[in-house]
């Protein structure tokens, strides 16, 4: 049953969050400065390539240093299993494990935590008129935000596949220097949009993921990356309209989606270059 919570209650549901988050950590607030104690409790994580994180700031698009500082942006770098991103709209926060939902009046920031009079509401991921529709609500608020980095595990399948073990963490985007430098995020964002639009495969045997636009291996039956596919799977609605066109990368202005994930004009290139 959800729960309100204000001054110290509150400020433990937030620490709670961040405690038991095994498998997964959505970190929603347009300021972030890690409070000591929130950074002491992430530490622990630090090592964990199963934990997939998720972090969302926003404001000051012309200097994200005032909503994140540099060097609490690379402290989260450091994660083997993260995402962060930035959303210029961004007013609402939201903290979320693999159980619990927080949705609060509260930033991510140690000034509000100490000083601020702040309250919100906690509530199981489970339930289906707090947790769910919270969930389903911030997944679109994510899925719409830019992505800023991006890192994710390497696994080694042993026993024949019937178990794993963790090798390293790849870097798969890096935009921050670009992000934190003089030019302005429009610049930026603009030019990655160009790069993403007008980029082609050279190899016959790649497609695009149909959430991010990131170059994947062709399969109609997976046009997402792990990462993608992980937000799909969590509601499985296979018509939910998509932005890119599997076969070709170009965006495809919600034309596609698990169901369809080719654009109906390149279904028949598609289907002669992979033999559908």
């Amino acid at each position: 049953m959800a729960e309100f919570v204000t001054e110290n209650d509150l400020n433990s549901a937030l620490s709670h969050i961040f405690e038991t988050a095994d498998y997964e950590l959505i970190v929603i607030s347009p300021y972030i400065k890690l409070h000591e104690r929130i950074k002491s409790i992430l530490k622990t994580k630090l090592k964990n390539p199963d934990l997939s994180i998720t972090v969302v700031f926003g404001k000051n698009e012309n200097d994200v240093s005032k909503s994140m500082s540099k060097n609490d942006f690379e402290f989260f770098k450091q994660f083997p299993n993260i995402q962060i991103r930035h959303e210029k709209r961004l007013h609402a926060k939201l903290y979320s494990n693999d159980y619990d939902v927080l949705i609060t009046s509260m930033n991510l920031y140690d000034y509000s935590q100490d000083t601020n009079i702040e309250s919100g509401i906690i509530g199981s991921t489970s339930d289906k008129k707090i947790g769910k529709e919270a969930l389903k609500y911030f997944t679109r608020v994510m899925e719409q935000s830019e992505l800023i980095f991006e890192k994710n595990p390497v696994f080694e399948s042993k026993l024949l596949g019937l178990s794993s073990k963790y090798v390293k963490s790849e870097i798969t985007v890096d935009n921050s220097d670009d992000f934190y430098s003089n030019k302005t995020y429009k610049k930026v964002y603009k030019k990655r949009i160009l790069k993403s639009e007008t980029r082609k495969s050279n190899d016959d045997n790649f497609g695009y993921c149909i959430r991010t636009g990131e170059k994947i291996p062709f399969d109609i039956k997976k046009p997402y990356t792990d990462k993608a596919f992980t937000s799909w799977n969590r509601y499985k609605d296979e018509n939910y309209p998509e932005k890119y066109c599997h076969f070709s990368g170009e965006k495809s202005e919600g034309m596609t989606s698990y169901k369809n994930p080719i654009m109906k004009k390149n279904w028949k290139k598609a289907k002669e270059k992979f033999n559908l």
